[in-house]
């Protein structure tokens, strides 16, 4: 679902943006701009496996989850809020977390909270049902409104997990839906590994590292597919494991990481073979991009992955079009 203001009429806006998030996401107060004219919200809402995502850009200056809406019938559920740009503060349980660029901070849907901000809003919301994080209510609530720094490495990897999850929620390509629903999870049983390690728990933290390796070292390959020195080694130095490691840690999954890489880099030349954004860029540069350095090589395993050649495939998506 997407959220502009700028398709409604001024008159309209503040309850229709409250009724896109009370439907979707969590019912709130939003304090608007005074005047509707100048109330300005874009934003996209989505549902990528486990998780609600909700991400934002507006001049709102305050959210208030009250009392009385806190006893609704909405799953019990964890927020974290990742700040993008601009500043902002979290409160609830008598604490405060000022939160800058990169920063995050949990709250709880089961209890009141408010979230300030001055500027305006420009965050990531991630609403996560308190079952599938599978922590004690009492772990839980030592961490609402606490600032998880981006310069935790932790804390960095798991904002960089929810980051991408939220940068392509809104018009996923086709090659990446089925990714984008699998990377839900990871992200999850990274921030129960912040929120235990953060409380000194190690055991219950690195359970769920541990779990989620392979889907770290795949997203992490994922990530550099474009990369032309993409290899077993740089990806095990990456993740501070061994290459017999690695590639176990993959067998246990059926997963042959060359042969993974392969599929996924051809997939992206699929997809950008067949955009007519990439009509005019030649099949060789396409190919270079995503990591196959020889033409003809690409054209040969293009071939016997889809039945065409790279120009014939691009040929036929032209000719549909």
């Amino acid at each position: 679902m997407m959220i502009d203001s700028a398709a409604m009429a001024p008159a309209e806006r503040a309850e229709a943006i409250c009724e896109a998030i009370w439907d979707s996401v969590v019912r709130v107060e939003i304090t608007h701009q005074p005047d509707p004219r100048l109330i300005r919200t874009v934003g996209a809402i989505s549902t990528v496996g486990p998780l609600k995502v909700c991400s934002v850009r507006a001049n709102a200056t305050t959210i208030r989850r009250t009392r009385s809406l806190a006893r609704d019938d909405l799953e019990p559920s964890v927020f974290v809020g990742l700040q993008v740009t601009g500043s902002s503060m979290v409160v609830q349980d008598g604490r405060e977390a000022v939160l800058e660029p990169g920063d995050m901070a949990l709250y709880d849907t089961t209890r009141p909270y408010t979230l300030l901000n001055r500027d305006g809003i420009h965050q990531h919301f991630f609403r996560i049902p308190r079952a599938e994080l599978a922590l004690p209510s009492a772990t839980l609530d030592r961490v609402t409104a606490v600032r998880l720094s981006r310069r935790d490495p932790l804390a960095g990897l798991t904002a960089t997990c929810l980051r991408r999850i939220a940068r392509h929620q809104a018009r996923p390509a086709p090659s990446t839906v089925h990714s984008m629903d699998a990377a839900g999870r990871p992200g999850i049983e990274l921030l129960r590994a912040l929120v235990t390690s953060r409380l000194g728990d190690r055991r219950s933290a690195s359970e769920p590292l541990h779990d989620t390796l392979h889907l770290r070292i795949l997203d992490y390959a994922r990530t550099h597919l474009g990369d032309h020195d993409l290899t077993a080694a740089r990806i095990a130095a990456h993740h501070h494991i061994s290459r017999r490691c690695l590639y176990n840690t993959l067998s246990r999954k059926g997963i042959c990481l060359g042969d993974w890489i392969r599929a996924q880099r051809l997939e992206r030349c699929r997809d950008e073979l067949a955009a007519p954004a990439e009509r005019h860029r030649p099949v060789s540069a396409i190919a270079w991009r995503w990591g196959f350095p020889n033409a003809a090589h690409f054209s040969r395993t293009f071939k016997h992955a889809y039945g065409l050649t790279p120009s014939e495939w691009r040929a036929l998506h032209a000719a549909a079009r």
